[in-house]
């Protein structure tokens, strides 16, 4: 079943590949990123995201430069960014960068700063 529907407004999320994390690492970290960012968000944006499907989609960082690069592209911009640092009682180590959360914004908006990144 697919549908051709439009959506104006969504989360972007990017998870670095080159820190080894399990699967369920990377689920947890991008979650993370997904709720910090919704929480950053003005009322407008978080009401017409929640009311089309909280369209979400995850994208491959390659570092953790880049991660820094895009938050800081993305809040020149206006666009609610949500950096993410593990605590450290797992898989890595205190303090390491893993995911970027952007949005709920304007698709277009966040299209220009992620377009170029494959998705994980």
């Amino acid at each position: 079943m697919t549908e051709d529907r439009e959506f104006a407004w969504k989360q972007c999320l990017l998870v670095r590949t080159d820190v080894r994390m399990s699967c369920g690492k990377m689920c947890a970290q991008a979650a993370h990123a997904a709720v910090s960012a919704f929480q950053r968000a003005g009322e407008e944006a978080k009401r017409s995201w929640l009311s089309e499907g909280q369209k979400k989609v995850v994208l491959k960082a390659k570092d953790e430069r880049t991660l820094h690069e895009v938050r800081m592209l993305a809040e020149a911009k206006g666009i609610p960014a949500a950096l993410i640092q593990d605590a450290g009682m797992t898989e890595l180590a205190p303090g390491t960068f893993t995911a970027l959360g952007l949005g709920p914004s304007r698709s277009e908006e966040l299209d220009r700063i992620t377009s170029s990144f494959p998705l994980l």
